[in-house]
This record gives C-alpha cells, sequence and structure tokens, in this order.
C-alpha cells in the first residue's frame, strides 16, 4: 500500500494528466495523506528543487563562493602539483597564485548561469523521473540533474571560464608549460585548462546541490516556504 501511493503521487507531482491515478489519490482518506491536497503536493516538490538549485548557484556565484570555499577551491591538479612547485621555488608563485585566481573567479561568473539551466529541467521532468526521484534514495535529484543538465552546464560555463583565464593569460600559460611538461611525464597533464576548470565549476555545483537536497528531504528547518512545511511534514512524504 505504502509504495501504491508513492507511486501514484510521482506521477500526480508531474503530470495533468494522469486520470487514474489522481481518482485514486483523491479518494484516500485524510488521515493517509496527511490533508494535502494533489495541487499542493505537485507545487511542493517542484519548489524544493527549485529552491535547493537557486541557494546552491546563489552561494558559488557570490564573490569567492569557490576561491574562499575549502572543499570546492579549484587547485591545480594532482599531477601537476610538481610543476608549480618548481615555478614557485624561481620566483614565478605570483603568476601560479594569479592562474588559481582567475579559475575560482571564472567558475564563480559561471555559476550565475546555473539556475535557469536548472529549472528548466525541473519543467521537462516525465513521470519515469520523477517516480525516480521519489524512490531513487537521498541523491535521487542530484543524479537526475547531472544526467539532465551536465551538457547544458558545460556549454554555458565553458565561455565565461575562456574569457575570465584569458585577462590574465592563464590558458596561454597553461598551455606552453604543460605541452612541454607532458613530452617527460607518464601523468600527462590536459593541456585545455578551460575545460579542466569547466569540469571543476560543475563539480562544485552539483555538490552544493546534493547538500541542499538533504537539506529539504531531512530538516524541517530548511522548509522555508508554509507550502514547504506543509508538503515535506505530510505523513505522505514520510513514507518510503
Amino acid at each position: 500500500m505504502k509504495k501504491s501511493l508513492l507511486i501514484c503521487c510521482a506521477l500526480l507531482t508531474f503530470s495533468t494528466g494522469c486520470e487514474t491515478a489522481q481518482q485514486v489519490l483523491n479518494n484516500l482518506p485524510a488521515s493517509t495523506t496527511g490533508g494535502v491536497n494533489t495541487t499542493q503536493i505537485a507545487a511542493g516538490l517542484k519548489e524544493a528543487l527549485t529552491i535547493g538549485t537557486q541557494n546552491s548557484a546563489n552561494r558559488l556565484s557570490a564573490v569567492n563562493g569557490f576561491f574562499a570555499n575549502a572543499a570546492l577551491k579549484i587547485l591545480m591538479p594532482p599531477q601537476a602539483q610538481k610543476v608549480e612547485s618548481t615555478l614557485r621555488n624561481v620566483g614565478l608563485g605570483s603568476v601560479v597564485d594569479k592562474a588559481i585566481l582567475s579559475m575560482n573567479r571564472g567558475a564563480e561568473e559561471a555559476a550565475k548561469s546555473a539556475t535557469p539551466i536548472f529549472v528548466n529541467a525541473i519543467k521537462q521532468m516525465s513521470i519515469t523521473d520523477a517516480i525516480g526521484i521519489l524512490r531513487g534514495g537521498d541523491f535521487a535529484a542530484t543524479n537526475y540533474f547531472k544526467e539532465k543538465t551536465t551538457a547544458a552546464l558545460t556549454s554555458a560555463f565553458q565561455p565565461v571560464i575562456t574569457s575570465s583565464l584569458k585577462k590574465v593569460d592563464a590558458t596561454k600559460y597553461w598551455g606552453d608549460v604543460f605541452t612541454v611538461y607532458n613530452r617527460f611525464s607518464k601523468e600527462p597533464v590536459n593541456t585545455d585548462l578551460s575545460a579542466y576548470v569547466t569540469q571543476r565549476a560543475i563539480d562544485g555545483i552539483f555538490h552544493e546541490v546534493s547538500l541542499e537536497e538533504q537539506k529539504i528531504r531531512k530538516d524541517p528547518a530548511a522548509r522555508v516556504t508554509d507550502l514547504l512545511k506543509t508538503v515535506f511534514g505530510s505523513p505522505l512524504a514520510q513514507k518510503n
């Protein structure tokens, strides 16, 4: 019975044409649904995902959103650390620092374009997507966004990041140094700095989205509107 209720809820959440499921849920007693109607259920789940992705993008697009976040700060890749140390030892530390700052500033600027991409993915959720998210575990929504938005985020992020890196000649510097380095290394470094930073920026966005998803699912204090409190505090929302 619990599983049937959950499937019906998912069908209703992102579809207006599922008359059979609509009739089943409408006929359930108020004690089963917690008094929450189908319109509230649909709106509440969509609102939760929208708020979560907006919060993530807003944090990371602020100045120092990446640069001052120890978990997300974009640094030289591990295989390039020997080269970085060498450059610092010969007095080129300021050049490396400028490149690192530029990488993070580019990621912060690019993050501003994330929200509309996530919102569009929410609008396009199918019935199957909704069922998967509701039944798929703690990170089901994050995994959905990874599948549906990575290509669009890459297209939106990379030009912004490339522009930021060019301001301090970071792209040229990276390419020149690591093209030579790769001739002698068994662990070659990707000479496409823009691609590297873009991937790190996208990883950072999804990391923040996953944190927001956990808050909405598990922390009542994160349900910042009356609608979220009503829907996610109902007995129906607690059934797994």
